[in-house]
């Protein structure tokens, strides 16, 4: 890699792990242990924002407390490393990419909206945890994405300039979040997404398989350029 001033940080769900359909059926055994209905539709047009969220949103709680939602929360997240604990399904390709990069002595780190526990979890069932010099949760920060607090904390625990940071996403929010921070993005369409919802990033795959270190140094070269036009 042509630039060693560069880090990598990476989102979790659908980018590390494709966890797509376990976070879908963690929601239905929660709609069937609380009594309420939780649709694949409503699943869609959530998928990617804070679970918190998405319990206010979708109207879970006649009165959504702060109390009762975290309630509720731990509860659907509990559900969801059960199931990812059964069946854990790294994306094509992650277990590489991480690692060609590490051999680059390229900085690597995990910028997540998901809790710590869910964020451990993957990063241990990965075991790659010693290529991640930093690691932000939902536990880290007060705002999720589309604000870029997570990744602003993850570029200062790497000591890095944000405008040499590329960010590896998979949703619109993390796309906009990277942007706020004055990051380069790549998008991966994973399940839940299309190129069309994820072009706005500088770059996207299919497959992190195409990705390599060389062509992550294109991207944030030229994504620096820009900024100092």
């Amino acid at each position: 890699m042509s630039d060693d001033k560069i880090a990598v940080i990476f989102d979790m769900d659908g980018v590390l792990v494709d966890s797509y359909e376990a976070h879908f059926q963690s929601w239905l055994r929660l709609a069937a242990e609380r009594g309420f209905e939780f649709t694949r539709e409503q699943f869609l047009t959530t998928f990617g924002r804070v679970s918190r969220e998405v319990v206010v949103e979708c109207g879970m709680l006649d009165q959504p407390t702060p109390e009762r939602v975290a309630e509720i929360d731990d509860a659907k997240e509990s559900h969801f490393r059960a199931i990812l604990s059964e069946d854990f399904q790294a994306m094509e390709g992650a277990h590489e990419l991480i690692e060609a990069l590490a051999a680059e002595g390229v900085p690597l780190a995990v910028g997540s909206s998901g809790p710590p526990e869910n964020v451990n979890l993957v990063i241990d069932s990965l075991d790659k945890r010693e290529h991640f010099r930093a690691v932000i949760t939902a536990a880290d920060v007060s705002q999720g994405k589309p604000h870029p607090e997570v990744f602003l904390k993850a570029a200062q625990k790497l000591r890095t300039d944000p405008a040499h940071c590329v960010v590896i996403e998979d949703a619109e929010a993390g796309i906009a979040a990277a942007h706020a921070a004055g990051m380069a993005c790549i998008a991966l369409v994973s399940p839940g997404h299309t190129a069309e919802e994820l072009s706005a990033a500088e770059l996207t795959v299919h497959s992190l398989s195409e990705i390599t270190p060389q062509i992550i140094g294109e991207v944030s070269r030229k994504h620096r350029q820009t900024l100092n036009r």
